[in-house]
């Protein structure tokens, strides 16, 4: 895998095929922010992430939710960020990350809150090119580390972050209110 850096957006070369089944031409994957006009495509991507975890059908985000979730990604005064992996004019994943105050740090931590990749592009080096542009940023922005959490179930995701970062040890407890 070769990187290559230009401005806002990172190129991973020889990665993903084409779509074209007629042709073997491999094809760069660019991680870039995420742009207004992207939202179809985006909410595709955001939907398939949604349902993995089981927010489909009766159990789907409230369409508020997901046109506040856009917005915020073009607000200044958010720290909410969006990118997304694009091959051959198709968006191939996203990542949502953001930064936040810690009482263990002067520095913001960065959180990577939500990562995914289109089935048919797994396993290409997507969801490893979107993670280095988070961690790219992160450094840019003064942040000594970016953290991430995923369902104990998700094994595949399991072994591309046992090469890429440390388990923390810590165990996640939430309370809805």
């Amino acid at each position: 895998m070769r990187l290559s850096r230009s401005g806002n957006r990172d190129t991973v070369r020889g990665l993903a095929p084409s779509t074209n089944r007629d042709c073997a031409v491999i094809t760069p994957i660019e991680v870039r922010p995420v742009r207004r006009d992207d939202f179809p495509a985006w909410l595709v991507l955001w939907e398939g992430y949604n349902a993995f975890y089981g927010r489909s059908d009766d159990t789907a985000l409230p369409a508020e939710i997901t046109e506040m979730t856009w917005s915020r990604f073009f607000d200044a005064y958010e720290p909410m960020h969006a990118l997304v992996a694009e091959s051959g004019g198709e968006l191939l994943g996203l990542t949502h990350f953001l930064y936040h105050r810690s009482t263990i740090q002067v520095a913001p931590s960065c959180y990577l809150q939500d990562l995914f990749t289109v089935a048919a592009a797994r396993r290409r080096g997507v969801g490893r090119a979107l993670i280095h542009a988070v961690c790219e940023r992160a450094k840019a922005a003064g942040s000594p580390r970016v953290y991430w959490q995923t369902h104990q179930t998700n094994k595949t995701a399991m072994r591309l972050y046992d090469g890429l970062a440390e388990k923390s040890g810590f165990v996640v407890y939430r309370k809805v209110l």
